[in-house]
């Protein structure tokens, strides 16, 4: 009688279409926020960074109206500090989840596998248990048989 060992059924996800369509269901602030952060996160973003710096500079050494300072000051301190790193948070946040998705589906498959191998060790000391039943009949049945051939060797050489 054949006995299977239970294996249990797992069918892994797809982690980055699943972190699509939380996107993708999620609202406009949402999609908004996951567009700046994956766009401002860019080399572009640096230079255009850098450019902004210098002409705040040059606006400092007096070379550019006061318009430009007053201009220059209030981009890159209170439209950059005070509205787009908030978003770039949220949107840090959002991009995180795929993170949490990730490790969520090696938890998954990691606790699968250990089921699968418990089984399959249980299923060998199953194994190896009949095999020493056998091996021990075996042996004594190999004993036997040579008890009896010796013993035929006894009667066959006192005989003759």
């Amino acid at each position: 009688m054949k006995k299977e060992t239970p294996m249990m059924q797992y069918t892994p996800r797809n982690v980055n279409r699943v972190h699509e369509a939380e996107i993708a269901a999620a609202g406009f602030n949402t999609q908004t926020a996951v567009w700046l952060t994956e766009h401002v996160g860019t080399m572009w973003t640096a230079y255009a960074f850098a450019v902004l710096a210098i002409i705040g500079l040059f606006a400092i050494l007096g070379l550019l109206s006061p318009i430009v300072v007053l201009l220059i000051s209030w981009i890159s301190q209170t439209f950059l500090q005070l509205v787009l790193l908030p978003v770039i948070m949220v949107g840090q946040n959002v991009l995180g989840r795929k993170s949490e998705l990730q490790a969520d589906e090696a938890f998954a498959t990691t606790m699968k596998t250990y089921a699968d191998i418990e089984a399959v060790m249980k299923h060998l000391d199953e194994q190896d248990e009949k095999i020493l039943t056998l091996e021990q009949l075996i042996k004594a049945q190999t004993d036997s048989i040579l008890s009896l051939v010796q013993d035929l060797a006894k009667d066959t050489t006192q005989r003759g």
